[in-house]
């Protein structure tokens, strides 16, 4: 029988980085023994733990928790049988949480009016279900490739991700570039068009050529959403990378040649966007499930 325990306790002295790392290691070795998984969240000197697995094997392993000397005071603030995992990625998931993290959690508006401790988490229970879901949707998009932490890693490793956030930056600056060089382009050929004989006439070709110059500046301006949006969150948008894909490949099928064209290509392009379609789909069907299981 799966079950999920939530249980919040508090240190009986605070934990260096060192420490905590020390005390995951060991966590995560034996947990993923016994086939539990979980996350862990530490703020102001108070754990906040959750653990999913087998009945027996879940409260085996929190007898032993609770003998622990290195906290007290453990309270289970929820026990209940799941139809499925919250956390199955992680043998244990872990969070130091700061005023800065605690600051970007919707939701906690009035949490630094109180002195967080274990007693207040306790008769503060939805405090606890906010904090779980936002650490675990951001713990998600790591283990997806989408995030590149740059705390709680190893100082090479973020460093190195620091560095390609700066990197992001140029390219921000140079997507705007390539949009502003678009336009003109758009207005170019627009001119061109209406201003070479027959005067102000325009073909099908002339047409299907001026919306391929408007597709590119739309696509350029997708690419720069997906930077900006990376830039404030951290994390890339994979429907919307999806969404940009689906819009290059119509624009080359908008301004295909039929006359000129292998009828296998245009098969296969259509392929390639039927699958963007479905993929897109899936995705936003798995994202919306993903916000409902808790």
């Amino acid at each position: 029988m799966l079950v999920r325990m939530l249980y919040i306790s508090s240190a009986t002295s605070s934990m260096s980085d060192e420490d905590m790392l020390n005390m995951l290691e060991k966590c995560r070795i034996n947990n993923a023994a016994r086939n539990i998984t979980g996350m862990l969240l530490y703020c102001q000197d108070t754990f906040v733990q959750v653990l999913e697995g087998e009945d027996k094997d879940v409260d085996a392993l929190f007898n032993c928790i609770k003998k622990d000397p290195r906290h007290s005071g453990v309270n289970i603030l929820e026990r209940k049988v799941v139809d499925k995992r919250q956390f199955p990625d992680w043998s244990m998931g872990f969070k130091k949480i700061t005023d800065a993290d605690l600051s970007n959690v919707e939701g906690l508006n009035s949490f630094f009016e109180h002195d967080a401790g274990s007693d207040y988490f306790i008769h503060e229970q939805n405090i606890v279900s906010l904090l779980m879901q936002h650490f675990r949707k951001k713990y998600q998009a790591q283990m997806a490739h989408a995030e590149l932490p740059t705390e709680d890693v190893n100082p090479l490793i973020g460093s190195l991700h620091k560095t390609i956030i700066k990197a992001v930056n140029v390219l921000a600056v140079l997507m705007v570039a390539v949009i502003l060089f678009g336009v003109w382009d758009v207005v170019v050929v627009i001119f061109d068009k209406l201003f070479t004989p027959p005067y102000l006439m325009l073909t099908v070709s002339d047409i299907l050529a001026t919306f391929g110059s408007f597709m590119m500046v739309l696509i350029a301006i997708e690419i720069f959403i997906n930077i900006t949006l990376y830039l404030r969150t951290d994390v890339i948008p994979i429907r919307l990378v999806l969404a940009t894909a689906v819009m290059a490949v119509a624009r080359k099928i908008i301004i295909f040649d039929y006359k000129a064209i292998d009828p296998q290509y245009v098969y296969a392009s259509g392929v390639v966007l039927l699958a963007l379609g479905v993929t897109y789909w899936i995705v936003g069907k798995y994202h919306s499930e993903e916000d409902k299981t808790i």
